[in-house]
């Protein structure tokens, strides 16, 4: 039952990701791959508002094409509304309705958000007190990057990249965003990622079995440095986007030659994220990649993770 417009409904936003540095890792026991990731969170936002109803419904609209966004079981907000409801005995249901700001299927972590921004809001619709362990105990089962978009900020993320600390960062670093015209599957782009690497194996190094974060992308966060950042960017997924969207490696090109001080491939993709010296920089590469006739969005971070937002 879809509710009424004078229903009471709590709004929550979460933010979109950028892996800053990613290594990827052996294949664990559970079949998912070791990981050491930097992640920041950035101003591409999800909202999500929930209201009480009788069953379990979302409604999905936004500024980004939201024609591939589930809206059944597969959907990661619904599915945090059900675990929350089943972990406090809450009996009744939700309606949620979600406004996209964070490109679909880009590796930017936008559904991520969405099921941390439905944690938080269905807790403040129901009123259920979930501490914050138990919030994180939830987001952990609905995927690596789900605890992050609760958590915001900048931190550093290993096992599947769940199990986070917070990372120190000073000031304020800007990001140029391309989004590709269609999404690219998470799992496509490791299994590509594992067949690279069993067709180069004589050529590079076998994945390590417990991967680290370079201690000098730490280092540039602290200082607040996008120049030393840029130096040190780096995506163990970006060969395997580029296998899959060989246009993307165009796309890096022009942006850098633009002006930005690195491009990287967003998580999995196919989103590519520039890193830019400072705003007026980040309006030049914008508007360049915009008239080339790519869709670029400006953004900063790092932000805020998952929280309601007042009235």
């Amino acid at each position: 039952m879809i509710p009424l417009d004078d229903t009471p409904r709590v709004h929550v936003r979460a933010p979109g990701k950028i892996n800053l540095f990613l290594e990827v890792g052996q294949v664990m026991d559970d079949g998912y791959h070791e990981l050491a990731t930097a992640f920041q969170a950035v101003s591409l936002y999800e909202d999500v508002w929930a209201s009480e109803s009788d069953d379990f419904t979302v409604a999905v609209h936004g500024a980004v094409d939201t024609s591939g966004v589930p809206l059944d079981e597969r959907n990661l907000a619904l599915r945090a509304a059900q675990l929350v409801a089943r972990a406090t005995e809450q009996s009744g249901g939700v309606h949620l309705e979600i406004r996209k700001g964070v490109p679909v299927a880009g590796g930017m972590g936008g559904g991520s958000a969405d099921a941390a921004a439905a944690i938080v809001a269905c807790d403040a619709l129901w009123g259920t007190g979930l501490s914050t362990s138990q919030m994180h105990a939830i987001a952990a089962r609905l995927g690596a990057d789900v605890p992050f978009a609760l958590q915001g900020g900048t931190a550093v993320g290993t096992g599947r990249g769940d199990e986070l600390s917070p990372a120190l960062a000073r000031g304020r670093f800007e990001w140029v965003f391309v989004a590709d015209a269609g999404g690219l599957s998470t799992p496509q782009v490791y299994t590509e990622l594992d067949r690279h690497r069993e067709r180069h194996r004589v050529d590079i190094a076998p994945a390590v079995r417990h991967p680290l974060v370079d201690p000098d992308v730490l280092h540039a966060l602290r200082a607040g440095d996008p120049v030393r950042l840029a130096a040190v960017l780096r995506n163990d997924l970006q060969v395997a986007a580029l296998n899959l969207r060989p246009e993307l490696a165009d796309l890096l090109e022009l942006g850098e030659r633009a002006g930005a001080l690195a491009g990287i491939v967003s998580g999995s993709g196919p989103t590519v994220a520039f890193l830019c010296a400072d705003s007026a920089a980040a309006l030049d590469v914008r508007v360049a990649l915009s008239a080339t006739g790519h869709e670029a969005l400006h953004a900063h971070g790092p932000v805020p993770g998952a929280r309601v937002i007042p009235g």
